[in-house]
């Protein structure tokens, strides 16, 4: 891959989805919800580890929370907001917007997004859908956020997965619903061989080289003089989580895979690139 030249003027979105390891959609059918309350969370050691790398590198981020988690670690939402960074819903208990009727939509993210602005005494203005569960089937979805109050979603992924996405979505920000609707901000793909493929973070960061990674980010600002959006969950840095049993291959695979470099490659993309919170780059 040919090097390019960045602008360094374009300011790239850092958000962290804040649940923990046995929260993920593809361990709900080896982890009821039943049973979180009795699980040890290691939410709380791994986002001091972010928090503090932030800190060190002077950069602030957009952390899409769900409202479980805030409830039982308000101090750590707290910390959030008094250094400096966007406070945003991940909705109430991780579920997934395709297994919602429209009033249980309702109720999820009215009752995550109160409790994270009275813990965290800040507006919030986005949400994200778990597992990007936000399609051409339940679009609805996004006049219930507009009616609830948001004012950006980052729930739609124009990538072809097995779990999510529309690949024939917009790739940059948009409103899908009309101008008086929420603004659509999906995650950073780039389109190579007649396809987009996802550059935005996630497991991808995991799996891609660093390199890879940091050439399509370039691209990105470079050649289509776009910020990316980049995810990442807080169990990511976390080498020494519980190892679930009885799942696929392909679900160990691609929740295990390179825990161990994850770190070490956010640094160096903090280092490489200019970052700031979702409300600052897209809202004015």
């Amino acid at each position: 891959m040919s090097q390019i030249n960045t602008r360094p003027l374009i300011k790239n979105a850092m958000t962290i989805d804040v649940e923990d390891y046995f929260q993920v959609s593809a361990f709900e059918d080896h982890i009821p919800k039943s049973s979180w309350n009795t699980i040890p969370c290691r939410i709380e050691r791994n986002m001091e580890r972010i928090l503090d790398l932030l800190d060190e590198k002077q950069t602030k981020a957009t952390f899409f929370t769900l409202g479980w988690i805030a409830e039982r670690y308000p101090q750590m939402i707290r910390r959030m907001v008094d250094d400096g960074h966007e406070l945003a819903s991940h909705g109430w208990g991780h579920a997934r917007v395709t297994d919602l009727t429209p009033a249980e939509f309702k109720v999820d993210i009215i009752r995550s997004k109160t409790i994270l602005e009275d813990i965290g005494g800040q507006t919030v203005q986005g949400y994200r859908a778990p597992s990007f569960s936000i399609n051409n089937q339940n679009l609805w979805a996004l006049d219930c956020l507009a009616e609830a109050g948001y004012r950006y979603s980052s729930s739609i992924y124009p990538v072809q997965h097995d779990h999510y996405g529309m690949p024939d979505a917009p790739r940059f920000a948009y409103f899908p619903r009309g101008d008086n609707g929420v603004l659509e901000l999906p995650v950073t793909t780039v389109r190579l061989w007649g396809r987009n493929l996802p550059a935005g973070g996630g497991g991808y960061f995991r799996l891609w080289p660093y390199t890879v990674s940091k050439w399509f980010i370039q691209r990105l600002n470079g050649v289509e003089s776009h910020a990316a959006i980049f995810y990442f969950h807080p169990w990511e840095i976390d080498v020494n989580q519980p190892r679930q049993k009885g799942i696929s291959f392909k679900t160990r695979f691609r929740h295990y895979l390179n825990l161990h470099r994850m770190e070490k490659r956010l640094r160096a993309l903090i280092r490489d690139f200019q970052w700031d919170r979702m409300d600052r780059i897209f809202l004015n």
